[in-house]
């Protein structure tokens, strides 16, 4: 990946902003040609900085109104198997992000559910299930400050 211009920039941060932005608006907020930021737009998407457009949807508004945080420990004697364990939590609709991490666990989790119940049952029956896992530490959200935020492109390369 080539260092983002100045131009790149603007185009990026409009779109983080709105997604649905129009190549017309594009052009206009970044100063250049409609076929210029066309252009650019399908370099940035060729480069996998830009992953793909999609609509934020507040998950209280459609019945999904518990949010968890949930740490997995994995079995050392399965670390061998340790991306069958990856796939299979791939594989669950209520895990929207996983990430693996450094200290006392191994994954991070964010889950979303419809309410207690039914996140306890994810964890205990489902979650806890998948061959590997040892061990699961949730956290039930209570308040979302800050939800998913534009990158700072100011500190892009």
């Amino acid at each position: 990946m080539d260092n983002l211009d100045r131009y790149d920039r603007i185009i990026l941060q409009t779109l983080q902003e709105n997604g649905r932005a129009s190549n017309v608006e594009l052009s206009d907020k970044a100063s250049l040609s409609a076929p210029q930021c066309f252009r650019r737009v399908r370099r940035l998407e060729a480069e996998g900085i830009i992953r793909g457009y999609a609509a934020r949807v507040d998950p209280a508004t459609i019945g999904l109104g518990v949010m968890a945080f949930v740490n997995i420990s994995i079995d050392r004697e399965q670390s061998k198997q340790v991306r069958t364990l990856e796939k299979a939590i791939r594989q669950f609709p209520e895990i929207l992000e996983c990430y693996t991490i450094s200290g006392d666990f191994d994954y991070l989790l964010k889950v979303v559910s419809t309410d207690l119940k039914s996140l306890s049952s994810f964890l205990t029956d489902r979650l806890m299930q998948v061959h590997g896992v040892s061990g699961v530490r949730s956290m039930v959200c209570l308040e979302e400050i800050k939800p998913s935020s534009p990158l700072p492109l100011e500190h892009a390369k």
